[in-house]
């Protein structure tokens, strides 16, 4: 999935400056990955650590992590449900209603086709659900899929603050579900669905990562249609774009970040605190270290790192087609 801030590429970056710092054996290590997005980070160490916890406000990211991250046991005849779904014939539901053209909506996010095949399969998840003929984890991993494979039709640049006027190459192919598989292991893991500044109060472990938001753009804005899709619920879509009600994030206002940020480090249970933000966030490196530095030993890692452009628009706003991402590290007292 094209998502901002997204750590794929900084993964092998990341995931050294940790060991270096904690050391490479963290079989006995909580890793916490409490801004989560798409789970990128907190799945790479799934696999080596005793447990992850993955949290984000977003729904759709939730829902992402609760399968990636909190299912870690096969699922029996995952794929026979898949299949049914890549068969099941499209309705006119939600989706297509309000973000299709051929509905009248004006909105053209996805396909009339796609739009009338996601929901269909949504509402079949959901009757699935309903008459307790799934597991709450074959929910996730069907629910994960379906995000995942919508995405890859959208008619969007990337993000879902806005739709194109005619249909992309990619938002022209039929959608088809394909399975979000999840790494396995005998570990049990926690995902949540909260505010991160109030969630720190109540966990506690050795690895505490921050991948906050850097600057003014609100996720729950940009990725709102994913969360429509995960939550398939009623509501009145605002404006042209068709907008959901969202709560905006304190880490994407200058006036309130700092004070927001320090309240997470303050109240934070974990030996080593990992920061990632980059050149252009909406606090400084030098306001970073002074708020870290007061809990404990501080240092701070960099690294070039390629430009994520979502439009038109970002590429004008931005002429570098590079950043420079930071990791800052805390070791707390």
């Amino acid at each position: 999935m094209n998502y901002i801030g997204s750590k794929y590429k900084l993964s092998d970056f990341i995931n050294t400056t940790i060991r270096s710092v904690v050391g490479n054996d963290l079989s006995d290590k909580v890793f916490c990955d409490i801004f989560a997005g798409t789970g990128i980070v907190g799945r790479n160490f799934k696999k080596s650590v005793k447990k992850v916890i993955a949290n984000d406000f977003e729904y759709y990211s939730y829902v992402l992590n609760r399968n990636y991250i909190g299912n870690h046991k096969p699922i029996p005849n995952k794929e026979k449900y898949i299949d049914i779904l890549n068969k099941i014939e499209p309705v006119e539901g939600f989706v297509y209603k309000n973000y299709c053209l051929g509905s009248g909506s004006g909105r053209q996010y996805f396909s009339d086709y796609n739009g009338k095949k996601i929901d269909a399969v949504r509402q079949q998840i959901e009757k699935w659900k309903n008459y307790n003929e799934i597991s709450e984890n074959l929910y996730f991993f069907l629910l994960a899929s379906l995000l995942e494979s919508a995405d890859k039709v959208a008619n969007t640049a990337s993000v879902y603050g806005a739709f194109l006027k005619h249909l992309k190459k990619s938002a022209q192919k039929e959608l088809y579900i394909e399975p979000a598989d999840f790494f396995i292991n005998d570990n049990e893991h926690q995902v949540f669905n909260e505010d991160s500044n109030q969630l720190i109060k109540k966990i506690e472990g050795d690895i505490l990562y921050l991948d906050p938001p850097y600057n003014t753009r609100q996720y729950g804005a940009n990725y709102h249609l994913l969360n429509t899709i995960a939550l398939y619920d009623n509501f009145e879509p605002k404006g042209k774009t068709g907008l959901r009600n969202y709560k905006k994030s304190q880490y994407c206002s200058k006036r309130s970040v700092k004070n927001a940020f320090e309240e997470l480090i303050k109240n934070a249970s974990f030996k080593y605190i990992f920061l990632s933000y980059n050149n252009e966030g909406l606090m400084s490196v030098k306001e970073v270290e002074e708020i870290m530095s007061k809990y404990g030993k501080y240092d701070l890692a960099t690294i070039d790192y390629q430009r994520f452009r979502a439009d038109k628009e970002e590429n004008r706003n931005h002429k570098a087609n590079k950043t420079e991402e930071y990791l800052h590290i805390l070791e707390k007292r």
